[in-house]
């Protein structure tokens, strides 16, 4: 048996594999698999946006949309509206511009510079490098952020029911320079995992070194469903009544809702916290774009069934492309688990890849040979390190539902090279 547990490769079977591998090469096929965008038809359920306000559609809630005054926080009916899509209240929101990232560093940036609500004093002051915990496989945009902050990652384990707490747990308490974690609560990239209902109660109970240990939880996904709701859990809400009402911060946005590039940000937490932050954005901006957040509120409102009916439309557009990534795999790949096993998530836009043989480079070097683009191998690992060299994040939900199903049968070809190359060359070892 090889080092991954299969039989070693015999001389027919990787001809046979590379046979099928130069065939779809010489297919000419250039498709790209690799960032988790929306469609075209996503996009155009949402046209309607751009022409909601009309000429005379000079104010909302009584603020006039032209003008400077309107509140750091948002408009108070964006602020209600997304408040009811994060079940927390109005006075728990703060609605921004475009990206919940960029919540995401303003929240990290202040308090590297002044320390959370409650903290000591600024977290660059401390005695040691600050730390922050992340999940794997996980989203390599949160790793950069909190890297280029300065922050040293600790990783740990995405489960099928959330992160690993119970590592979690022991980190927290045993290490004051932990600041908190980052991670993806609802359909998680890229695996589509949920955190459970008694792992969420957990983090918010936990016993940390850090009396100031953040959870930010970046609900991207929340209502992104391909299936039957998962149970979703309000952090906010949790936290509080677990004694540490300033612990969460949840953040979203409409960026895989409306328009990608041109939605808006937003994220809950306690009142006290609103205030905190708010009163450093008041530093730094007049406020956020009213005329936007007016737009989204005006059209998010008329869509049949709301931001719900807009979301069916949503899934009704991407599930069957989840479907052909699933079917053309089982298909080329087996039902078994001799090449590689993959998520099957009821929601998200991702779906994780793990080869059974430590391959994954490889197979992303193939498939870019055969015309088609994968997410770096490593990618949804700090520094982009995969430890085991097999995971490999697929994003099907911008081409054609047609073109996933050529794209992955191309990524099975090279799944299928990929593994039967590295038997043969276990087999040469003498490792059989």
């Amino acid at each position: 048996m090889t080092r991954d547990g299969s039989a070693p490769a015999s001389a027919d079977s990787l001809s046979a594999a590379q046979t099928a591998y130069d065939a779809v090469r010489a297919r000419g096929l250039k498709l790209n698999m690799q960032r988790g965008q929306p469609s075209d038809a996503d996009f155009d359920l949402s046209n309607g946006l751009l022409s909601t306000l009309g000429e005379l559609d000079l104010s909302m809630d009584g603020i006039d949309l032209r003008n400077y005054p309107g509140g750091v926080a948002g408009l108070p009916s964006a602020r209600r509206l997304f408040a009811d899509y994060l079940d927390v209240k109005a006075e728990n929101m703060i609605v921004w511009n475009n990206a919940s990232l960029e919540l995401q560093a303003f929240v990290l940036t202040f308090a590297l510079l002044h320390g959370m609500r409650n903290s000591a004093g600024p977290w660059v002051k401390g005695e040691s490098k600050s730390k922050f915990i992340v999940t794997t496989p996980g989203y390599d945009r949160h790793f950069l952020l909190l890297q280029t902050l300065g922050f040293e990652l600790v990783a740990v384990d995405m489960q099928r029911d959330g992160p690993d707490v119970d590592a979690i747990e022991r980190l927290a308490a045993d290490d004051a320079s932990i600041r908190g974690v980052l991670f993806v609560p609802t359909y998680s990239n890229p695996g589509g995992e949920t955190v459970s209902a008694e792992k969420a109660r957990r983090l918010a109970t936990l016993k940390a070194a850090a009396p100031d240990f953040t959870i930010l939880a970046d609900d991207a996904y929340r209502a992104h469903h391909l299936g039957t709701p998962p149970e979703t859990v309000n952090f906010v809400t949790l936290c509080r009544d677990a004694g540490h009402p300033d612990r969460a911060f949840v953040f979203a946005s409409t960026s895989k809702i409306t328009l990608a590039g041109a939605g808006l940000g937003f994220v809950a937490s306690s009142e006290d916290n609103v205030k905190w932050m708010s009163g450093y954005l008041n530093a730094q901006s007049i406020g956020p774009n009213k005329t936007e957040q007016a737009r989204h509120v005006k059209f998010l409102r008329g869509y049949p069934g709301g931001i719900e009916g807009l979301m069916a439309d949503h899934a009704a557009l991407i599930a069957p492309k989840f479907r052909a990534v699933d079917e053309t795999l089982r298909a080329e790949l087996g039902e078994g688990d001799e090449f590689a096993t993959w998520a099957n998530p009821q929601g998200g836009y991702f779906i994780s890849l793990d080869t059974a043989a430590p391959v994954a480079a490889r197979v992303v070097e193939l498939a870019d040979a055969a015309g088609v683009s994968l997410t770096p191998a490593g990618a949804t690992y700090p520094d982009g390190l995969d430890p085991g060299n097999r995971n490999i994040r697929l994003a099907p939900t911008r081409p054609p539902v047609g073109e996933v199903y050529t794209a992955m049968s191309a990524v099975a070809a090279c799944i299928r090279l990929a593994t039967e190359e590295y038997r043969a060359g276990e087999r040469g070892r003498g490792r059989s």
